[in-house]
């Protein structure tokens, strides 16, 4: 892939970066509140995102830079695997539709701002409380850190070269963010959505009739794969079950991350998040159409050092450099909307239930802003420094061990809605095993996705993490039946 600077595209794209940069922070005009000082208006945008600004949120911080080019580059590597990431963002939306409106009510009710509010409100068990605080917060900054890859690839294919660039789009990510909190990648969203579709159909109109039609396209991967003795357009039979674990899995964890909770909690009403359940499927076909990029890149020729650099390789080899640029621009914006997302609920978790549970507890609403504020900051500095000094395979793997580590959440956050029968030592005990086990069945596997369990002489390939929250709900259970009852067993409202 040709790395000379081309001084077109990168115009496109600084043009496209100063107007987000702008827009960032006109966001803190944007819907004023009387102030900006608490973690509801700063952390939450208000609590009053309607269904439009919701979509733009939600799928701006769900479907993201890395996401534009890892998938793609996934399925330039190995085929119709690459494909997991569809299923899943189909079967998440049910869960969406019926989990989600009533987190959303127990957090609006009675303030809480995070997930952990919630545990501690259902359960008022600190211990429980902090478990869900710490992994939210560390398997967030792997995912920052990702962002920052996707826009490095952009940078690279614009010819520019060492840190500075990257930086400089960190500190402006920083100070918006800072000054804005959530308004602005509400703001952003739409110019980045906008930006992506349009990038995206053009894409998979333009690119098959230059490579001679879909069925061109495909007969090509086809036989790219076969001489390479691994992948393929379809499934193998043995990838049925790991492939449906991945979707499974990666659909359950989805929403327990603290940037998609933060954009529920940030809406206005259950019906808000209803509606967005049934529009937001939306971003699946987008996504699909997306996935197909990388067949494209095979098509096309394209040999590139590394995967992640075939979508940026495909718009520079099959447009003109204006449109290349332009594309570039979305991708590019597509890391800042996401990244500001999730330093902003990293944020939100240090300061509820750790900074004011532990170390200042009559902290008020101006003073729990401010150390939000600086918490987005610290959180966007660590991931810039996994991103300058470490591989970026290392945040490859913290990511893998990020979606096992967020999925143990799961039962402590959502069983308490529905019924009280768990205590909380309970799920804390099935936490502590679904992590620990799962994270050395991940390291043990050489930090990979899956996991093969042998029973005799059968055995079955299934994703770690799925795997990791059977042992938690195991766990679990088993304590919970010898774990005295407590006095008073609060419950959340329904």
């Amino acid at each position: 892939m040709a790395t000379e600077m081309d001084y077109v595209p990168l115009a496109v794209c600084v043009f496209f970066f100063a107007l987000v940069t702008i827009m960032g922070f006109v966001a803190a005009r944007w819907r004023v509140p009387e102030t900006l000082a608490s973690i509801d208006e700063w952390g939450l945008g208000g609590r009053q995102f309607g269904t439009w600004i919701t979509w733009f949120l939600v799928g701006g911080d769900f479907y993201t830079a890395y996401t534009v080019i890892a998938v793609p580059a996934l399925v330039y590597a190995v085929g119709a695997y690459g494909f997991f990431a569809l299923p899943y963002t189909i079967i998440v939306y049910p869960f969406v539709f019926a989990v989600m409106p009533i987190l959303w009510k127990v957090a609006a009710e009675r303030g809480y701002a995070t997930s952990a509010d919630v545990v501690h409100g259902t359960y008022n068990y600190r211990p429980l409380e902090l478990a869900v605080a710490v992994t939210g917060v560390i398997a967030t900054m792997p995912y920052i850190a990702l962002q920052l890859i996707g826009m490095a690839a952009v940078i690279k294919a614009l010819g520019l070269t060492g840190e500075i660039p990257l930086i400089v789009a960190f500190v402006i990510l920083a100070l918006y963010t800072y000054s804005s909190g959530l308004r602005a990648p509400a703001l952003i969203a739409f110019v980045k959505d906008i930006m992506i579709y349009i990038v995206v159909i053009a894409a998979v109109v333009i690119i098959p009739a230059k490579l001679g039609g879909y069925g061109a396209i495909f007969d090509a991967a086809d036989a790219a794969f076969k001489a390479k003795g691994s992948g393929g357009i379809t499934l193998a039979p043995a990838q049925f079950f790991p492939y449906a674990s991945l979707a499974l899995g990666s659909a359950l964890a989805a929403f327990m991350y603290p940037h998609t909770l933060t954009g529920i909690f940030a809406s206005r009403s259950g019906d808000t998040i209803r509606k967005n359940a049934i529009l937001l499927p939306a971003y699946t076909l987008l996504l699909g159409l997306i996935a197909l990029l990388g067949y494209m890149g095979i098509a096309a020729g394209l040999k590139v050092a590394s995967n992640n650099d075939i979508v940026p390789a495909l718009f520079k080899s099959q447009f003109p450099n204006w449109f290349a640029g332009f594309a570039y621009a979305a991708i590019g914006i597509g890391a800042l909307v996401p990244a500001a997302v999730m330093s902003i609920g990293a944020a939100n978790l240090f300061t509820r239930n750790f900074w004011k549970a532990y170390v200042n507890p009559q902290i008020d609403h101006a003073g729990e802003a401010q150390v939000a504020k600086i918490t987005s900051l610290v959180v966007k500095v660590g991931a810039l420094l996994v991103i300058l000094f470490l591989p970026t395979q290392f945040a490859l793997d913290l990511q893998l061990l990020g979606g096992l580590w967020i999925m143990q959440t799961l039962p402590a956050l959502i069983f308490g809605l529905f019924f009280n029968w768990f205590r909380a030592p309970a799920l804390l005990a099935g936490w502590a095993a679904g992590f620990l086990i799962g994270t050395w069945m991940a390291w043990t596997d050489g930090l990979k996705p899956l996991h093969t369990l042998a029973f005799g002489s059968t055995s079955v390939t299934l994703y770690v993490g799925l795997i990791a929250l059977a042992i938690n709900i195991i766990v679990a259970a088993l304590v919970n039946l010898v774990v005295p009852a407590p006095r008073v067993a609060p419950r959340p409202a329904e």
